[in-house]
């Protein structure tokens, strides 16, 4: 029994916001450094200092919202830096997967209608419904070693979403001051190929982290936003009644 969840859309959403960071990504062209709330950072500056104060932070929460057209996929999960995160993967239009991680040995997974479908698909239909109604609004105990909870947890890994980042840029635009959840943030946009682009929304007050990350155009458009930074995660393995242990 496992999420099994497609990651491809997620990933390669990521990649491409993540290529803010690539020094191969955009043009060569030396970034302006207008006056603003960081002085005299350039854009790059301003997005590497906000990687890396993101990438300190001892826990979060992440929303993404992925609108590739062939499966949608949108997440919520909270996490922190001792392992523990909490959350829901939807993917598609209504297959969702509930999870909790109290520690880094084990984790909980509760399934859907559909999602759990999916799970006992090529069972004969005696065992298919045996199956279900075992299952059905309890939780699915594995370890978070399992390589088939590898691709679910790795959203639950903040070095692991924020890996594909690379310092240097150039080409990186400082845009417009603005909000993101009620605070104050500049936008810092990288234009892509193909009228594609990727802006990043970065804290202009207390700790410059990342508030949030917009892809448009190209085959993979989607929004990563960042949030409640520092708050505790509220990961507690579920009551042992509505717990089921699979192999």
């Amino acid at each position: 029994m496992h999420a099994a969840p497609r990651r491809t859309a997620v990933t390669a959403l990521l990649c491409a916001a993540f290529a803010l960071g690539a020094t191969a990504c955009g043009p060569s062209s030396e970034d302006a450094k207008p006056a603003g709330p960081f002085g005299e950072l350039s854009g790059s500056q301003i997005v590497d200092k906000a990687f890396a104060a993101t990438k300190g932070a001892k826990a979060l929460s992440v929303d993404i919202d992925e609108r590739e057209a062939a499966e949608p996929i949108e997440a919520y999960l909270s996490l922190d830096a001792q392992g523990r995160c909490t959350g829901t993967l939807t993917t598609g239009t209504t297959s969702t997967v509930e999870l909790i991680r109290p520690d880094h040995r084990n984790v909980y997974l509760r399934f859907d209608e559909a999602s759990l479908r999916e799970q006992v698909e090529g069972e004969d239909p005696e065992t298919q419904e045996a199956m279900l109604k075992e299952l059905r609004g309890r939780w699915v105990k594995g370890s978070a070693s399992d390589p088939d909870n590898k691709d679910l947890l790795e959203l639950c890994d903040l070095k692991q979403l924020l890996g594909g980042f690379e310092q240097g840029a150039s080409g990186i635009v400082k845009g417009a001051e603005t909000a993101v959840g009620g605070k104050k943030a500049l936008a810092l946009t990288e234009p892509g190929d193909g009228g594609e682009s990727s802006t990043v929304y970065v804290a202009t007050e207390g700790t410059p982290y990342v508030l949030r990350i917009v892809t448009k155009g190209g085959e993979d458009p989607g929004t990563i936003t960042f949030s409640k930074y520092g708050k505790p995660v509220g990961a507690k393995a579920p009551a042992a009644k509505d717990v089921v242990e699979t192999d």
